[in-house]
This record gives structure tokens, C-alpha cells and sequence, in this order.
């Protein structure tokens, strides 16, 4: 009930771009309270109950209510323009009739996103660059020692709390539909859900083992499918609490491999292709949720460890696998990447958090895998 609710208040506040913080406390009686057994009525009637007891309030006393609370409910939710307005309780400052921007300069301020596998590498780097935006940014990852790292660091420079870490194996249905009970509880929802997450073994057909196959193709392909499958009722919620105005983004990241196949990278291009299969037919049925689905299809991000790593990295992959014929060090694997792409340099994060603001900023576009490759792979 109390995840239902929450998103649904998130969905009355929505401004157009985006909307408020509502967060979940205990020991608290709301401004406003909704009736008992408000959860067993139907969707359409818990949104007109929210909207009625909302703007009763708003009429009598001017201003938005602090916080709501159902009755005899053990949980309140509180509001906040950002996370740390929610956590105060009885500062929400939000005027009355506020709309939001749809400026381009302004289309990514206040969101709230999420990021699998935020923690390192390509992850990390749309963490900053949506804070950079002027969002707040869920930092999901395997490794929470290093999400709270980068939580810890971001929020000190921005002198508020800007991220916040979670915990996700999205190879684990019960892991992602925590970490998306979590959400839930610390901000109502959100506007932006990117998976990021992914790992890559190469090797030849003839030689991968299965269990490395089931590997790359349950991190990558599966854990999409779990992503998407319990990040989109939040969505939903918020869309039905704004009575089908609230637009929303899951944002897959694929590959320039998910375009085209990769020689000894069947299992990852495998996967990364299935993605978009996914991408295309989440988007045909969650429009009527108003989500958008599409994915970004960076090139290679050649200065990221994925491909530098001096153990790990794939420079050292293909060099130990002979990908690159002639090559007589690792050095010559990445010269030879970099001659394969038009514009002549690796794909950076600053370039795939361009195709993320374009999709967000779009709003008559769902279904697509958008290239970042400098050329590499065209459309055809």
C-alpha cells in the first residue's frame, strides 16, 4: 500500500518536467489524512481521493500540505523540493500553481534518476553528469562501499545531498525489487531509470564456457528484463497520480556491439542485441503508462577501465586473444580501435550523456537505440 501511495502523491505533484521528494517516515501524524482503507478502492478512486483531500487543504490554508498520512497507517509521507527539504518534515516550500521549465537548459533539473552500475566506470560517469544537470541521482551497484564513496564525495561538493546509495545484483529479482522498495520509500519514485549495469568476457564460440555465456547474458540482457519489470508499476503509479500527465524515462545502455555483431564477442553482442529487442517491445506496451523506452548505443570507451583496466581491461582481452591479427602489443590493439572510428577517438561519457539528455528531452520518441559511436556504426 504505503509504495502505491507514495508514488501516486509524487504523480499529483508533477510539474510537467518533474516533480517533489516523498519521503516515508514513521511517528508522524500528516497535515493531511486519508481515509482508512484508501488502498483497497480502486486506482482511479485512490487518485480522486489524493487530489480532493490535497486541494481541500490547499484552499483553506494557501499552501501544500508537509506531510500526508493515511488513517490509522503506520507510515507518513513527507514532501520536499529535494531530498533533504523531504527529511526536515515541516519545510516543504513549493508554491502553489508552480509549473516546471521545459527550457532545454532546464529540462534535466530536479530529476531524480537512478543508475545500475553507477559506481565505476561509464556508471559513474552519468552519475556526475546528471548531477552536473541538477538532478539527484540513485548510485545502484554490487559494490556499496564505492557507491557511498561517490555519494559521499558528491553530496560534500554540492554542499546538500545530491546522491544516494544503494545496494543491486540486477542478475537478482529480489535485490532489484528492494533496491526499487527503497526508491520508493526515500523519494516516491523517480523520472529517470538507466541500466547501466554490464559486464563482458570475449572469446571465441569454440572456446567460451557456458557458464561464462550465462554470465555475460544474465547480467546484460536478463537483469534489463528485472530492471524494467519492477521500476515500471513506480512509473505507472506516478502517472496515474497525475491523472496520465507524467512522463517518464527508462533508458537502456547498449552497445555499438548491439548494432552490429563483434568478432570473438558473440555473448555480449548477443545480449546487447536482445536489448534492444527488449527496448522496442517494453516501449510498445509502457506508452500507455506514458514511459518511454530507449536505449543508448555508446562506441568504445576506450579511456574507461572496461577497455583500459592493465589486467582485466579488453585491450588485454584481445591482445591474449589474438582479435586484432598482426597486433605485437596491447598498445597496437588500441591503435587499431581507435583507426576504426571516423571521428578517430574513443566514446566518452560526455557523449552518451548527450544522447540521454536528447532522449529525455524528447518527448515524441520511444523504441529507439540512438548511436554514439563517431561514426562507426550508421544507420541504415
Amino acid at each position: 500500500m504505503s509504495n502505491s501511495i507514495a508514488s501516486l502523491l509524487r504523480g499529483y505533484f508533477y510539474d510537467g518536467e518533474s516533480s517533489v521528494f516523498v519521503h516515508s517516515v514513521q511517528g508522524k501524524v500528516g497535515e493531511v489524512i486519508l481515509p482508512s482503507g484508501i488502498e483497497e478502492e480502486k486506482l482511479e478512486d485512490q487518485v480522486d481521493i489524493i487530489h480532493s483531500s490535497i486541494n481541500a487543504f490547499v484552499v483553506e490554508n494557501g499552501r501544500y500540505p508537509h506531510c500526508v498520512s493515511v488513517e490509522d497507517g503506520k507510515e507518513v509521507f513527507c514532501f520536499g523540493v529535494d531530498y533533504d527539504e523531504a527529511l526536515t518534515h515541516d519545510s516543504f516550500s513549493r508554491a502553489v500553481g508552480y509549473t516546471g521549465s521545459s527550457r532545454r537548459s532546464e529540462v534535466m533539473k530536479n530529476k531524480i534518476s537512478l543508475v545500475t552500475g553507477g559506481a565505476q566506470g561509464f556508471g559513474a560517469g552519468m552519475v556526475s553528469g546528471l548531477i552536473e544537470e541538477g538532478g539527484f541521482v540513485y548510485i545502484a551497484d554490487m559494490n556499496i562501499e564505492g557507491a557511498k564513496k561517490s555519494a559521499e564525495e558528491f553530496n560534500s561538493a554540492a554542499g546538500k545531498t545530491v546522491a544516494y546509495p544503494i545496494q543491486v545484483n540486477v542478475a537478482d529479482e529480489e535485490s532489484v525489487k528492494a533496491m526499487m522498495d527503497e526508491v520508493v520509500r526515500v523519494s516516491g519514485g523517480l523520472d529517470i531509470f538507466i541500466s547501466n549495469a554490464g559486464v563482458l568476457r570475449a572469446g571465441s564460440v569454440k572456446e567460451m564456457s557456458l557458464k561464462d555465456f550465462d554470465f555475460v547474458t544474465t547480467v546484460d540482457y536478463t537483469g534489463f528484463f528485472l530492471c524494467t519489470k519492477h521500476a515500471a508499476p513506480v512509473l505507472a503509479a506516478q502517472n496515474s497520480g497525475s491523472r496520465g500527465l507524467y512522463m517518464s524515462d527508462i533508458i537502456a545502455i547498449s552497445s555499438k556491439s548491439g548494432l552490429e555483431g563483434s568478432n570473438k564477442n558473440g555473448a555480449y553482442a548477443g545480449a546487447k542485441f536482445g536489448t534492444i529487442g527488449l527496448t522496442q517491445s517494453f516501449a510498445l506496451e509502457l506508452v500507455t503508462d506514458n514511459i518511454k523506452v530507449n536505449a543508448v548505443c555508446p562506441g568504445n570507451f576506450l579511456d574507461g577501465p572496461l577497455w583500459s583496466d592493465p589486467d582485466r581491461g579488453l585491450f588485454v582481452q584481445y591482445f591474449k586473444a589474438n582479435k586484432v591479427p598482426g597486433a605485437k602489443s596491447v598498445q597496437d590493439v588500441r591503435k587499431f580501435y581507435e583507426s576504426k572510428v571516423p571521428i578517430s577517438r574513443g566514446c566518452t561519457t560526455e557523449d552518451v550523456m548527450r544522447a540521454v539528455c536528447y532522449i529525455v528531452e524528447q518527448k515524441y520518441e520511444t523504441g529507439q537505440a540512438v548511436p554514439v559511436t563517431g561514426g562507426q556504426v550508421m544507420l541504415n
